[in-house]
């Protein structure tokens, strides 16, 4: 009986540090296409739509090239510091949360989202003091890449928290 529970133990612990490799994995190649997707895109925008050129792409969606020292919607402008350790934190807590849970179901995608979101803005306003937003919809701010990676990673973590199926605790074997 003490060999067969040493071996549920064992399986339970290779099953779980599996899972946690996988969780990590795949919310580091999510992170790492939002950054390049995202800075690519910038860069595009940024070299190719002069400030305050606005190109018409079909109807509804418009590139244009704005320069945003706020965070999401030009919320807090020319907060600089304030800004950057806001986003600190923010980045800090999530990457602690998902540390103490990468194997929950789905937790590695809006961890990615958000992580790469973050980053691709960050990079942006340490390197140019600003972030380079590009795409405009009517009656909406113009955003970028990493801005819709953002939102989304919000929306998915929302999802991922409330209502994502979690797994039945496993029972104990008794000796």
């Amino acid at each position: 009986m003490t060999y067969a529970c040493g071996m549920a133990i064992a399986t339970r612990t290779n099953h779980s540090s599996a899972g946690r490799a996988v969780g990590y994995a795949r919310a580091i190649v999510v992170l790492a296409l939002v950054i390049v997707v995202d800075q690519v895109t910038k860069h595009a925008a940024a070299h190719g739509i002069a400030a305050g050129q606005v190109k018409k792409v079909i109807p509804g969606i418009e590139l244009v090239h704005v320069r945003n020292t706020g965070v999401a919607f030009s919320l807090f402008s020319g907060g600089g510091t304030l800004v950057l350790v806001i986003t600190l934190v923010a980045l800090a807590g999530l990457a602690g949360y998902f540390a103490l849970r990468p194997a929950r179901r789905l937790l590695w995608l809006p961890t990615g989202l958000l992580l790469g979101g973050a980053i691709g803005n960050l990079i942006d306003r340490i390197r140019e003091g600003a972030v380079t937003d590009f795409i405009k919809l009517p009656h909406w701010p113009a955003f970028n890449v990493a801005d819709m990676a953002i939102t989304f990673g919000v929306l998915a973590l929302l999802y991922t928290i409330e209502f994502a199926p979690r797994p039945e605790p496993r029972e104990t074997v008794d000796d």
